[in-house]
This record gives structure tokens, sequence and C-alpha cells, in this order.
């Protein structure tokens, strides 16, 4: 199995160099040349599958320079009962509204209480080993550009591992009061977190943008470092999602809610459009998908897009109450184009070029007919999370928290206007208690807010007795280590200044 560009497919690599390098010399991302397909008798052998055997065959079918032994230690420490509270990392849940039952998969009962958490605790044990593969000696520096979960996440997962530098920022007003708490008292030795004062997506065009910078990739060269990424743009991120859609349908099969070759949908609240892009991943391998919903809130840049197949940024950014997902570059959209586009790097490069330049695209007509067909748009909001949040809990006792509404929300859109009674898999990102402020308005309007976001966590608990994560509760005494504020323009020197490079 190998790997190219998509801006550049001249440019081929190994899964161990793809992950190790985390993105494309030319700022293209790595994508897999062919896809693994999945007859009814690999979806026999995975029903009769844990999680950990699941992701077994998946990884070993993307990552051929790796041995059975390799991927077998990298899955078996990442995915332990200890970390994610049981043998399966990710559970579904059954929640029924108004007489339809939801079928919501829980990607968040990880260290962090987010689903970044699925991929982030093994990318470490795949990194370590590509870099010994391809770069033996040499240090990587993992920079990271967060809307709030990716950052917590990925700082855990590198802590203290051995060959390995991390530095995440994050817009200074960006994320949640929870979010920022996890980051800011980060563990570690080898970790560093700044804010900066821009959003998301500056962080994240900054990063790109240290990346591909000649001078700085020597000066690490001549110190014996390298950058990766544990963003999306990593392969290594992306692989592991397609294994919970594919896991997540062997248990609606096992539940007995399906039958083996039934279709489903995937509806997946966005902004990055990694975890949307897993799904349809998983769906080339021949997970019998019918329609992907993606969800948004109000940066419904997606939604426009999936309508009109025009992408464009150029428009009013909002600030959120489900900031993981305000965004208006959704880097992962430019794996799907290369594919949709029967794998022509050279529409892909224009397509990207022109977003870059103009801050806008417009795909072809035969792009745009895919996404029509396959993909389905909607946005809400923050008064109709809030509401959907509020609808969930009063009917059936179900906390959510505010991406997760935003995910329902769209596919009550959706039901509605198609009629559509497919059997849908609705992803749940994070625990409400990372949202403890949003999700308390929301299910008691009416209750007069702590001070604090602790405080909220405890009333958020007292009102819903639903039980608060250990990683969050733990927060609660940790010493803040970080407080660092950085313009944008000066996120490179920040790096060198934290690698200690002059």
């Amino acid at each position: 199995m190998l790997y190219n560009s998509t801006q550049n497919a001249a440019e081929v690599v190994s899964s161990a160099q793809a992950i190790a390098q985390g993105i494309s010399k030319d700022g293209g991302l790595f994508v897999p040349q062919e896809f693994p397909k999945y007859d009814e008798n690999t979806f026999k052998a995975l029903l009769k599958s844990d999680y950990k055997g699941r992701a077994k065959k998946v990884f070993s079918d993307f990552l051929t320079d790796f041995t059975n032994e390799e991927i077998d230690d990298c899955v078996e420490k990442a995915y332990t009962s200890e970390k994610f509270g049981s043998e399966n990392p990710a559970p579904l849940a059954f929640c029924n509204v108004d007489g339809k039952t939801l079928n919501i998969l829980e990607l968040w009962h990880g260290p962090t209480c987010a689903f970044k958490d699925m991929a982030l605790q093994i990318l470490p044990h795949l990194l370590t080993k590509s870099l010994k593969k391809t770069y033996d000696g040499k240090v990587a520096v993992i920079l990271v550009a967060t809307s709030g979960d990716t950052g917590k996440a990925a700082l855990e997962g590198f802590k203290d591992v051995d060959n390995t530098k991390i530095i995440v920022f994050y817009p200074v007003d960006g994320v949640s009061p929870m979010q920022k708490h996890q980051m800011n008292t980060q563990e570690g030795n080898n970790v560093r977190v700044c804010a900066i004062k821009g959003n998301f997506d500056d962080a994240q065009t900054g990063v790109k943008k240290i990346f591909t910078t000649a001078d700085v990739s020597n000066k690490l060269a001549e110190n014996d470092m390298l950058f990766s990424s544990a963003n999306s743009i990593n392969w290594g991120r992306l692989l592991p999602q397609i294994v919970y859609y594919i896991s997540a349908y062997c248990d609606m099969v096992n539940s007995g809610k399906i039958k083996l070759g039934d279709k489903i949908n995937v509806v997946v609240p966005t902004g990055n459009f990694g975890n949307i892009l897993a799904s349809y991943y998983a769906s080339l391998m021949g997970l019998p998908i019918n329609k992907f919903i993606c969800a948004s809130n109000s940066n419904n840049v997606l939604t426009d897009f999936i309508k009109t197949g025009v992408y464009d940024k150029n428009r009013q950014f909002y600030t959120t109450i489900s900031p993981s997902m305000d965004i208006l570059v959704s880097s992962n959209l430019e794996r799907l184009l290369y594919k949709l586009s029967g794998n022509s790097d050279t529409a892909t490069k224009g397509w990207m070029t022109s977003l870059k330049s103009t801050g806008k695209y417009e795909v072809s007509d035969d792009v745009k007919a895919v996404i029509k067909e396959k993909f389905y748009g909607g946005y809400c909001d923050d008064t109709q999370t809030k509401a959907t949040i509020n609808k969930l809990f009063e009917k059936d006792n179900y906390l959510c928290d505010t991406h997760t509404a935003v995910a329902v929300n769209v596919y009550e859109q959706y039901v509605r206007e198609t009629g559509d009674d497919t059997p849908s898999v609705i992803a749940s990102t994070a625990s409400p208690y990372k949202f403890s402020k949003s999700v308390l308005q929301a299910v008691a309007p009416d209750v007069k807010l702590p001070d604090t976001e602790f405080d909220m966590v405890d009333m958020l608990n007292e009102i819903t007795d639903k039980e608060v994560p250990a990683p969050l509760s733990d927060l609660k005494n940790k010493a803040v280590r970080f407080s660092e504020v950085t313009e944008v323009d000066n996120m490179k020197n920040y790096v060198l200044g934290a690698l200690e490079i002059e």
C-alpha cells in the first residue's frame, strides 16, 4: 500500500513515511493509492471480533510496511479499558425521541473526553514506529492547531513520548473554558501550549505555513529534528477513524438493529471534514452507507458547498457554543475532492490554489453531481442547538454536548425533508461536561449560573445526575502551566524559541 500527495501524484511514499512526514512537501495531503475491499465474508469475520481485532484488521490492510507484531503492539497499548472505561472504546447508545430510535456512537470515553482520543491514543505509537523506519535518530516536532479537542488529545497522547516534542496553538477566545484549562494544565516535559490572537483558521494556516517554510525545516534538520503533525491532515490521524465506523456497523448488526448488508446513514458534526471523510473512506472499502449527513453550526461553509459546489470562506466567522466546529477552511475536504475528481492532482491543486488566493473555488459539474448524490449538508444555530440538548434530556434522559446536538438537529432536518428512514449512526464527539455552561443553560434555562466552570460542572451533575468523567473532575486542582499568547505572525518565532533554535 503506497500513498501519494493530493497535489502531486508523483510524490509516492510508504505509510510510515506518510505518518512520519505528516504533510507533503508541496502542501498536499497524503492519500492511499487504493482501498482494500471488504466483502460479506470479511464482515462476517469482523462481526465475531472485538474493537481491537477490527482495528488490527483495518490497520494491517493500510499499513503494509508494518509487521503484524508492530500493529498488535500499537492497538493493544492504545485501546485499553483503563483509558476508555471498557473493552469497547466506541460504544453505541440508544436514545428514543418522538417514537424514533437514535443510534448514537459515543466517541468520547477516552482520557480527554473527546472523539480525538480514538486516533490520538494510537498515533504516538504509529509515529514512533514510523520514525524508526524512516528517520532513525531524529526528534519529531509535532505542530498542532486546535479548535479545542485535538490540542488536549494530542498533548495527552504525546506527553513524555521519547524522541518527540509537541507544540499546540489554539485561538485565545475560540475554545471552551474547560478545553482551555485542559491544555494549559497539561503535564509532560516535552509539551508547549500557546494561544494566538486569531481564530482556528488563523492557527491552522500558520501551522501549515511553518511546515512548508524551507528555512525553518532546514534549521530543524541541522538540529536532528523534523516536523510532523497530529492534526487530521496526518494519515495516522485519519486511519483510526475509519475503524469506529466499521465497528459501529458490526455492533448494529450484532444488536439486531440491522441485518448484514443493510445500508445505514452516517451523521457527523464536522468542521475540518476529517471525521466524516473517514466514513466515506470506509464506504469505499465496502461499508454499506446510503447517505453522509454533514452537520454544521452557524459557520456553515460546508453546508453551502454541498448544496452549490462553491466553497467560499469569504463570510462572517461566528464564535459559537460548539467551538470545535468554528472553522471556515476544512482541510480534509481536499482529500475528498481528489478522490471525486478521479485522483486528479492537477484539479485538486487548482482548487486549493484558488482557495489560498481568492478564498473560494467552484468544483466541476461531475464532482458536484457526486457530492449532491452522496452527501447532505445542514446546519443549526446556538438556539436550536440548546433546544435539541433540552429535548433529548427531557424526552429520554439523554445528555449530550453542543456538537452532538448539532448532529441530531441536522439529522432531524434531513428526515423531515426526505422521509428517509434508513437506520442512522450519529457521531457523538465530546462529553457534555466539556461544555458545561452551554449544556447547563440548555437543560435548566432559568437557573442562575455559578461563577466558575467547575461549579457549573457540579451544578450540571446535580441537576442531571449524569456522572462527571474522572479526567475532567480531576482537573479542578491542577495548576496552570501555560498562559502565553502570541500574534499569528509570530508563530514561527515562537516555535523556534520553544525548540531553543536560533
